[in-house]
């Protein structure tokens, strides 16, 4: 049995609860992954796993323990905590003994080609980081390739992104970019540019995608996207409302047009 670290006033205690904001996130280039599904995801993506945290009593399957056991083998420093210090730095209810700290990813423009992706979406300043989440794992399962955030919004590496994105966000291209930059880099390299907004005249079912690589730009969740942003898309389309609502959640409406549009 591994000896428990128990002490509030570690280091690494102090580290783990550093990356749980964006400050400390932003600073050293980390950030946390906690459940057995995501940490599996996390390391058969190969992302670089800087420390893994457990709690012994709390990892009942022999799955969980081969994570453990496995990245010990690779020389990945790995803790054993006692299950109140877990409790502790955990923002599950019910944690499951098992936690990462993982270095961040930065790809830029010039890293994706249209070969690469095929299809994926853009989001304007996103506020809220569960969207983030639930729009990469609904452009997994639509069989999209990649997101890019324009113009800064929130953190994709929040808890609240991770958790939502249910292990996706290893898996998928993550640019984060100016939209004007963005939407340069989609004219040379031959995107389409496909808009959503409540203001379009075309409902999204009319639409038609052909050959070309295509990107679905959506605007934030309070503003949508400005009038200078549609006319930098290629077309725009639009969702609608059949009761007393005037818009749908972003995410909501993310995987209504992903599908409609990818999913052929």
């Amino acid at each position: 049995m591994p000896e428990l670290l128990s002490s509030h006033t570690n280091p690494l205690v102090k580290q783990i609860r550093a990356l749980q904001q964006r400050k400390g996130r932003d600073e050293t280039g980390l950030f946390l992954v906690e459940g057995i599904h995501h940490v599996g995801e996390a390391i058969e993506a190969s992302w670089s796993i800087e420390t893994l945290v457990y709690a012994p009593d709390q990892l009942t399957s022999e799955f969980a323990r081969s994570l453990v056991d496995s990245q010990s083998l690779r020389g990945v420093r790995c803790v054993a905590f006692t299950p109140e210090l877990f409790r502790s730095i955990t923002e599950k209810d019910n944690p499951q003994g098992i936690l990462a700290v993982i270095r961040q990813r930065h790809l830029g423009l010039d890293d994706i080609l249209p070969k690469q992706l095929y299809f994926g979406a853009a989001l304007v300043s996103p506020q809220d980081p569960g969207n983030v989440g639930t729009i990469l794992r609904s452009l997994d399962g639509a069989g999209a390739d990649g997101l890019f955030l324009l113009d800064g919004g929130v953190d994709p590496y929040h808890p609240s992104s991770i958790r939502a994105s249910m292990g996706t966000i290893f898996w998928k291209n993550l640019v984060q970019t100016s939209f004007e930059e963005f939407v340069k880099w989609a004219r040379e390299n031959g995107y389409q540019l496909v808009g959503s907004s409540a203001h379009a005249k075309i409902d999204y079912r009319a639409f038609k995608h052909g050959e070309q690589p295509l990107i679905l730009v959506l605007g934030n969740e309070q503003k949508g996207l400005s009038q200078d942003q549609m006319w930098a898309c290629d077309i725009n389309l639009s969702i609608a409302m059949k009761g007393r609502v005037s818009s749908l959640n972003l995410a909501v409406a993310a995987g209504i047009l992903m599908y409609s549009i990818f999913d052929k």
